[in-house]
């Protein structure tokens, strides 16, 4: 499958080459480490799936070759980058976990914090959930283990959408992070934060960062 890339700046900061204003589509792209693919974590027996995108192989679930960025402020001079995946319950739930593809690109503390949020006109609102702190991740350019948080079930609507977002302390352990999500390609909106204020916009792409949003219904 053919795809066109634009590179992230990985030396040097974003906000160096783009400005702090920049909207520009990132992505980051690697050689697969492995042609071994590791089957993703099988769902408990007590979860159903409330949102996936991931592949239908336990061995195919994303794209590790492809990523978006998620860097913590001190990694990045100040200037965090987060992502966040949007999902909407066909049904009344209680979520409970999240499992995203996000990966370690080797740089700082091997961590992401993900978390729930609510939306506010098309970009994450008000945290729901979180965070739940993941360390040890998987490697970039590997698949198909999943970064996996577990939550205190928090309650959603059918029909309303919710994000999953994936970021970084603003100081401390884990603000010198830099990871990335894995994608898959689904041709839907993006949420990401780049500005210095921590502001959230809407970033249209073809690569949808790579999950599934697991719980109860009701």
């Amino acid at each position: 499958m053919k795809k066109t890339m634009l590179v992230v700046c990985l030396l040097t900061p974003c906000h160096l080459l783009f400005g702090q204003a920049a909207k520009t589509p990132r992505s980051v792209h690697t050689t697969e480490k492995s042609a071994i693919h590791v089957p993703g974590e099988e769902i408990p027996a007590a979860l159903t799936k409330i949102y996936s995108n991931l592949g239908s192989s336990a061995t195919d679930l994303y794209y590790d070759t492809d990523g978006l960025p998620i860097q913590g402020p001190d990694e990045n001079n100040g200037y965090a980058i987060f992502e966040a995946m949007q999902f909407t319950p066909a049904a009344d739930s209680h979520v409970s976990q999240v499992r995203v593809a996000v990966q370690y690109y080797g740089v700082g503390t091997n961590q992401v914090d993900l978390n729930i949020y609510s939306d506010a006109d098309g970009v994450p609102g008000t945290l729901l959930a979180g965070p739940a702190v993941v360390k040890n991740l998987a490697d970039f350019g590997t698949c198909c283990t999943l970064a996996i948080g577990s939550f205190t079930p928090v309650a959603v609507t059918a029909g309303t959408r919710y994000w999953v977002v994936a970021n970084t302390p603003a100081t401390g352990s884990g603000s010198d992070a830099f990871d990335i999500w894995d994608t898959v390609v689904q041709g839907k909106t993006l949420a990401s934060s780049v500005e210095a204020d921590g502001t959230w916009y809407e970033e249209p792409g073809l690569l949808l960062a790579a999950g599934e949003v697991l719980g109860t219904v009701p």
